[in-house]
């Protein structure tokens, strides 16, 4: 059945002339002008002729087309994405959040993550709806739901890397496949500044960049202070007993020194690998002896699951009892919404400031101290 599909989603390619990757003619056009980033370094949006946006992320170019316009000469090695866009695929959950605060949530139609795997009230009521719908695992989607559905732009996450083929399936189908990358920004506000993107691929640009502006402006002041010299470490426990801890360069070091604190591990601290992930393990004595003596500990529960209170943890880690932290009762466990929930990276910064100046309350948005 797929295998007719394939030759069906082919065949029709080839009759309407066209292809996912644009046509191919001779001179590339001038750039108009780009868009402006302030923090974002993954990818460039840069206008150019019959109103069309040339985006690029990493190797891959895509040419974002507003209905009734062609697409202009000169690129073809850009996938077209087509306006307006009425039915996405959804494999980035990350993507999820800034998709609904450019107020395009209704053009997504289809998603990667199971219901109970979402944070996001916004997605779970969509899906209680059936308007959004899981339609398997990034790495083995439904394809002729895709089809039937006349799916206009697949977002996936960089995990599509590690399964090229249902890359190369869905883009067989004629779908375009935008990865995304926001991930990959080193700097929390850059991961939040992939909203505008999202503005231009569903024709919301105005409504993006109001958000990203009312966001940033939040945390102005915080920016210009002074670091508060309060240490902290962001750790959980795994099922073998190592502690995974976030590497320095990793947003969520960088959002602590944004909010005035200090991470209590350095690169000379952990040594170094050449891997792409955020995290690395490390022993027992290495995390005690770094962070015996952090101001502040965050336990994050988004591998490991939450807990409620001190005493849980220590269970986990009996030897978090002589931790300064655990005397002072500065211990704090992450919420679920924490790396969903993208466009509150300026508020997660705030209230990481608040607790660095000992303004907190009890239980924030993404955050509560354990009792």
């Amino acid at each position: 059945m797929l295998n007719r599909i394939f030759f069906s989603a082919a065949a029709c390619i080839i009759l309407a002339g066209c292809s996912a990757n644009g046509t191919a003619l001779s001179e590339p056009q001038t750039h108009h002008n780009s868009l402006k980033l302030e923090y974002a370094k993954q990818f460039t949006a840069d206008y150019v002729d019959n109103g069309c946006t040339l985006v690029t992320i990493g190797d891959d170019r895509y040419i974002v087309v507003p209905e009734g316009e062609s697409v202009p000469s000169g690129y073809p090695d850009a996938a077209v994405i087509q306006q307006p866009l009425e039915c996405v695929y959804n494999a980035a959950s990350s993507a999820m959040d800034l998709i609904d605060g450019a107020g395009a949530l209704g053009k997504v139609s289809m998603t990667s993550t199971k219901y109970e795997d979402w944070c996001l009230p916004a997605v779970r009521d969509a899906m209680d709806r059936g308007d959004i719908s899981y339609i398997g695992k990034y790495s083995a989607p439904d394809y002729e739901v895709l089809l039937e559905e006349g799916c206009g732009l697949a977002v996936e996450s960089t995990m599509i890397y590690h399964s090229p083929e249902v890359r190369e399936q869905i883009e067989a189908l004629g779908i375009p496949v935008l990865v995304e990358r926001s991930s990959y920004e080193k700097d929390p506000l850059g991961r939040m500044e992939w909203i505008k993107l999202y503005g231009i691929l569903f024709g919301c640009e105005e409504q993006a960049e109001q958000l990203f502006n009312e966001k940033t402006q939040l945390i102005d002041d915080i920016l210009t202070e002074d670091s508060s010299g309060m240490t902290a470490a962001f750790f959980y426990i795994n099922s073998s007993g190592g502690v995974v801890v976030r590497k320095p360069s990793d947003y969520v070091p960088e959002m602590m020194r944004m909010a005035g604190g200090e991470y209590v591990f350095s690169n000379s601290d952990l040594g170094t690998d050449d891997n792409a992930l955020s995290t690395m393990t490390i022993q027992p004595e290495t995390f005690y002896e770094k962070a015996w003596d952090a101001d502040v500990l965050i336990y994050n529960s988004d591998i490991a699951g939450s807990v409620q209170t001190v005493d849980e943890l220590m269970e986990k880690y009996p030897l978090l009892a002589d931790f300064t932290a655990v005397k002072n009762g500065n211990v704090w466990c992450t919420e679920k919404n924490m790396f969903q929930q993208t466009t509150g990276a300026a508020d997660l910064i705030s209230e990481l400031h608040r607790i660095f100046t000992d303004e907190a309350d009890d239980r924030m948005n993404f955050m509560y101290r354990l009792e």
